[in-house]
């Protein structure tokens, strides 16, 4: 009887510690061939009209490396990771809880998921500030407002 009652409570054990935690903790991964690849934490999916509008309007010559902004609009606060690898924009965004932690946490993230995408030798600096002057003028147009974080 009491091995009966042991066995399926182990049982029980065994399938919670097995199964996922929540589909909520799987962060959202868009790719869109030839314009973006993005990845939204869970509750950012808001973030990716601002990613549709910029991949939309930026394009550039050579590589950028990566640009961090802090993005505000009425569906909440996110951090948000913008480069420009091989002719992809790649964006990465997490939700902004405690600001400086945040945005290293986000710095870490970018890096991780930037490196299998190595930056080439020819940058520009120029083109840097175009993308974010890209990411300025999408944000208005969504009347959102964002803040570029320091390098």
């Amino acid at each position: 009887m009491y091995e009966g009652i042991f066995l399926v409570v182990l049982l029980v054990v065994v399938i919670l510690a097995i199964r996922p935690a929540s589909k909520y903790n799987n962060p959202v991964v868009i790719h869109k061939p030839g314009l973006y690849h993005a990845t939204l934490a869970p509750g950012l999916e808001w973030l990716k009209n601002l990613i549709e509008q910029l991949a939309g309007q930026f394009s550039a010559e050579s590589d950028i490396s990566t640009r961090y902004f802090e993005v505000r609009a009425a569906e909440g606060c996110g951090l948000l990771a913008v480069g420009y690898r091989s002719g992809l924009l790649y964006c990465q965004c997490l939700p902004s809880l405690s600001h400086e932690v945040d945005s290293q946490t986000l710095r870490k993230f970018s890096e991780q998921v930037m490196a299998d995408t190595p930056m080439s030798v020819s940058q520009d600096a120029q083109a840097g500030e175009q993308l974010c002057d890209a990411v300025a003028r999408a944000v208005n147009q969504l009347q959102m407002t964002c803040q570029q974080l320091q390098s």
